[in-house]
């Protein structure tokens, strides 16, 4: 099974463990990315995210069917908000539930890795004495 969100709601981190426990999971493994307060010694007043919607949502179903592939994995969900984030705000959650934890690890960062590569979604950086926007590719 597989949860995709893109919107511009908080993302509730029980809902999305809730959406991927399951009684064969011995493991679920999270990532939380959440909006830092500075980024290079520049302090952040907020970020801005955008994304090509369908494309996004498209690419990010592929990144967990690969992942589906690679390790055996019971339930994937991957939550990305876009919009204006403030600081400690979660931009960004990952959930894997597995067997085992070792496979949990690393389909889990295989997801954020290919999220943070591949998804058509950028991240402005809105600082007090300016802004920029940041490429997430690689």
């Amino acid at each position: 099974m597989i949860k995709l969100k893109l919107n511009k709601l908080p993302i509730n981190v029980n809902e999305v463990l809730a959406s991927v426990s399951s009684t064969e999971a011995g493991a679920i493994d999270i990532f939380v990315g959440s909006v830092r307060s500075k980024t290079a010694n520049k302090q952040v007043v907020r970020l801005e995210y955008e994304a090509y919607d369908a494309m996004a949502m498209r690419e990010m179903e592929k990144i967990a069917e690969e992942a589906m592939e690679k390790w055996p994995v019971h339930k994937i969900a991957i939550h990305h908000r876009k919009g204006i984030l403030e600081v400690s705000d979660i931009a960004v959650v990952v959930a894997v539930s597995t067997s085992h934890r070792q496979e949990s690890f690393e389909a889990c960062k295989f997801i954020i890795d290919s999220l943070k590569q591949r998804v058509p979604i950028w991240k402005k950086e809105v600082f007090n004495d300016g802004e920029e926007w940041v490429s997430a590719h690689a």
